[in-house]
């Protein structure tokens, strides 16, 4: 990911940003073997960067800030470390795997999009907009629910003595022996959809996270990782001085109005992505 210059020398550890402007500016700083000037942005996993004659892309390893969008596969723990010896989202990230951290998790048998980063100010970003950002799911479920039983786990439902927030459920494909829907949460308690479907006697067969509020699963195959762009990642800065998200719709679709009939959620094509 590219970055200023003066940012980089800093994080570094070489001077503060502004001694690093006054290096930029008598051309102790190239890129590339080329004189820099203030503005030059610079990339440490592609460009060489020398400051007065020593490259410092050592140094920045250390301090890299590392911003990820996981397709989390079913059987991987939401964890750095397990007791238990069993495989982690960090096996999927490449050479971040010993840096990164999850921000926010899944289950070991959900599926979907996942964050993950090094940078402790994005994870407080992520969790202080968690009440503004859509969280969108993909959710079978054994047997047929009620409209009735719908519109009761949406307006809200007592889980562990607290009761949820209100959520959007909307039917994607019913048969004779199970649905899927649609769930929007804007909150993430543990295993909360599962619970609210078990508290109506129908039990989650498959569950996959299809949404982060801007970011979508879109192309991202299962097991696959991105990095997040710079203006994703100041989007979530910036949502969390926003404004809270507008409350969700009152209305619970009746279950004839489903969409049309299709086997499970729409599948995620393969696209190739280097980290």
């Amino acid at each position: 990911m590219e970055e200023r210059l003066q940012k980089l020398i800093a994080q570094a550890g070489i001077a503060s940003r502004r001694a690093a402007e006054e290096m930029i500016k008598d051309g102790e700083v190239l890129v590339n073997g080329n004189v820099a000037v203030l503005g030059t942005k610079a990339d440490p996993e592609k460009d060489h960067i020398k400051v007065r004659g020593k490259l410092i892309n050592a140094r920045l390893e250390k301090y890299e800030k590392v911003y990820l969008l996981l397709n989390k596969p079913t059987g991987y723990i939401t964890s750095k470390a397990d007791p238990e010896g069993r495989q982690l989202v960090t096996e999927l990230v490449g050479k971040y795997r010993d840096k990164v951290h999850p921000v926010g998790r899944l289950d070991v048998n959900s599926e979907g999009l996942l964050l993950l980063t090094n940078d402790g100010q994005f994870t407080q970003a992520v969790a202080h907009a968690a009440g503004k950002v859509a969280k969108v799911y993909h959710v079978k479920v054994k047997g047929q629910p009620s409209e009735r039983q719908i519109r009761q786990i949406a307006r809200g439902v007592e889980l562990d003595g607290v009761k949820t927030a209100r959520a959007e459920i909307n039917p994607i494909e019913l048969s004779e022996t199970n649905a899927w829907f649609e769930v929007t949460l804007y909150e993430g308690r543990n295993q909360q959809i599962r619970k609210m479907f078990k508290s109506i006697g129908h039990s989650v067969l498959k569950l996959k996270r299809v949404a982060i509020g801007f970011l979508k699963i879109e192309r991202l195959a299962t097991g696959e990782v991105r990095a997040l762009t710079d203006a994703e990642v100041k989007r979530f800065f910036k949502m969390k001085e926003s404004a809270p998200a507008k409350p969700l719709p009152r209305r619970v679709p009746n279950l004839a109005e489903k969409r049309p009939a299709r086997k499970g959620p729409p599948p995620a094509r393969a696209r190739k992505t280097k980290v």
